[in-house]
């Protein structure tokens, strides 16, 4: 039932008639929500398309690389610490100093 469109109260009109014309109504708002949705899609991907060409960066900016990292970060590599010792003494996760360490090995290689 939905309070504001007497046509689609189901309560009442169960026939052949009142039906198909529940239905029909039904099918016409769903096309119109479909169809607004698929414009919000499209003015979202043009927005964010414009704001990427204005270099406009999205998400949390990254934060800085403790002063320690690149000294653990060598003995991981080494061997001579394991990876969740480096995390530890870096004070963050192991999958973040995994995650830090391949963009590290990019800079370090350019």
């Amino acid at each position: 039932m939905v309070l504001d469109m007497p046509l689609l109260d189901t309560r009442r009109g169960k026939d052949l008639m009142g039906t198909f014309l529940s239905d029909i109504v039904l099918q016409v708002l769903s096309f119109a929500a479909e169809n607004e949705r698929s414009n919000i899609r499209q003015r979202q991907a043009e927005g964010i398309a414009a704001a990427k060409i204005r270099g406009v960066r999205f998400g949390r900016p990254p934060k800085p690389l403790p002063e320690n990292y690149h000294n653990a970060y060598q003995r991981w590599k080494s061997g001579m610490l394991t990876g969740i010792a480096a995390a530890r003494e870096c004070g963050m996760p192991l999958s973040t100093l995994r995650y830090r360490a391949q963009s590290y090995e990019k800079t370090k290689r350019l």
